[in-house]
């Protein structure tokens, strides 16, 4: 059993070591990168990685949807003249053609709908290439295990691995945070944190439309794809509380979630909301409530951690203070691009031999949404414990147009949807 305290699968990570070498600098001063997932996320991170100096060369997309990698690459060249090296052979539009991205690039950036990621980021990492991936690293446990197997291997390599966890980058956060860590608001009672949002509609289906064509089309309302907005979205949030806490990981969670608003076909399978109640060893709570609901709902993305001494206030636009009033530290959010510093950081540590993985905390704290996901769906309380070992695996390895989608509609076009207290954990 993967229990709290022994995380990483020492077989695979075997298995993953002994496929490849470890990563050599290129030998002619330039970064050779790969976007694999090209929608309006990987754009905008390619576009960040290409601002982080001008070494920096794009030299291969990857998108399976029709005209996704050529959209993209329309994009950067009108941003980055003189970092493009894309001939028309390198704009790959099959699922299998990472392969051919990978042996082209020293970095390699991940940033497909969460589900593939960990097959991606695994053979990334075989295949001994610097790693920027985009948050949630995985939609289930069993994702979860082999990136955290996978990140091992990464340091045993000096591999570097970014993950978008921009907040990490963000000297406001950094800042607030190093001053909760260092007692300023005292010992910790409980926290609170927040992504109550606007609701976002689904892609209707086209005519003819294969199903995992349209499911990957619409990918952010399949549990298999996204993970659901608490993990999805929330995951930003839950990543502070694991910051905050050190890496201590919750021991148990119970929470309600349902489906208010998302009520037509498109909707697929997940809920629009979810509060959670995460419990730690030692007392702590941590509150959660993530929504994606129109209307005037109160909205808040913001995170709150009360001490014995004090409140500190994080999110919400930059507004961080402690015990009401501004800290006094370094913000970012006015002069400073998260996004950007996190790339600044990732290529500037390759360009120097230093390294920093991001995979295992990232892995943790996706986990942490994941356990959430299980809570609201089952209605029963789950442990971290049974969360890291669930048996669910939502995702195929090796995608192509003709594997079967995970999750198929019934005869009216409804997909399952989970039932509080009659779905059970896997």
């Amino acid at each position: 059993m993967t229990t709290r305290r022994h995380f990483i699968t020492t077989t695979s990570a075997a298995a993953l070591t002994a496929a490849t070498h470890a990563f050599a600098a290129p030998s002619d001063g330039d970064i050779k990168i790969a976007l694999i997932g090209c929608g309006g996320r990987g754009t905008g991170a390619c576009n960040q990685a290409l601002s982080a100096g001008s070494s920096v060369k794009l030299v291969a997309l990857v998108d399976p949807l029709e005209g996704k990698a050529q959209a993209a690459l329309d994009i950067l060249m009108t941003k980055h003249e003189g970092q493009i090296a894309v001939p028309p052979e390198q704009v790959f539009t099959n699922f299998e053609d990472y392969k051919k991205a990978f042996e082209l690039a020293d970095v390699v950036l991940i940033t497909t709908p969460p589900g593939p990621r960990p097959f991606l980021f695994e053979e990334a990492i075989k295949a001994g290439k610097h790693v920027f991936m985009e948050k949630p690293v995985a939609t289930d446990a069993a994702g979860v295990r082999r990136v955290l197997a996978a990140a091992e291997v990464a340091k045993q390599k000096k591999l570097n691995v970014c993950v978008g966890f921009q907040r990490r980058y963000d000297p406001g956060y950094m800042d607030v945070i190093q001053r909760i860590q260092d007692g300023e608001i005292g010992d910790l009672v409980y926290g609170r944190v927040y992504w109550n949002g606007t609701s976002r509609p689904g892609f209707p289906r086209e005519p003819g439309e294969s199903e995992l064509h349209y499911q990957i089309r619409n990918w952010y309302f399949f549990t298999w794809m996204s993970g659901d907005h608490i993990l999805e979205q929330h995951c930003h949030n839950l990543d502070v509380a694991n910051w905050v806490m050190k890496g201590v990981m919750p021991i148990r969670a119970v929470g309600q979630g349902g489906r208010e608003v998302r009520k037509a076909r498109e909707n697929g399978t997940i809920f629009d909301h979810h509060t959670v109640e995460f419990e730690y060893e030692n007392g702590m709570r941590i509150l959660s409530q993530c929504c994606q609901i129109g209307g005037k709902c109160a909205r808040s993305v913001s995170e709150h951690f009360h001490g014995t001494k004090g409140v500190a206030d994080l999110g919400n636009g930059g507004k961080f203070s402690i015990n009401g009033q501004p800290p006094g530290g370094k913000r970012s959010r006015i002069k400073e691009d998260p996004y950007q510093l996190e790339h600044d950081t990732f290529f500037e540590n390759i360009r120097t031999g230093k390294v920093r993985n991001d995979a295992e905390y990232a892995a943790h704290s996706t986990l942490m949404g994941v356990m959430g996901r299980m809570a609201t769906y089952t209605g029963q309380v789950i442990t971290w414990d049974q969360a890291m070992n669930s048996k669910e695996v939502l995702v195929p390895d090796n995608l192509t147009w003709e594997t079967e989608p995970p999750v198929k509609p019934d005869a009216d076009g409804w997909y399952p949807v989970a039932v509080p207290g009659t779905t059970m954990p896997v």
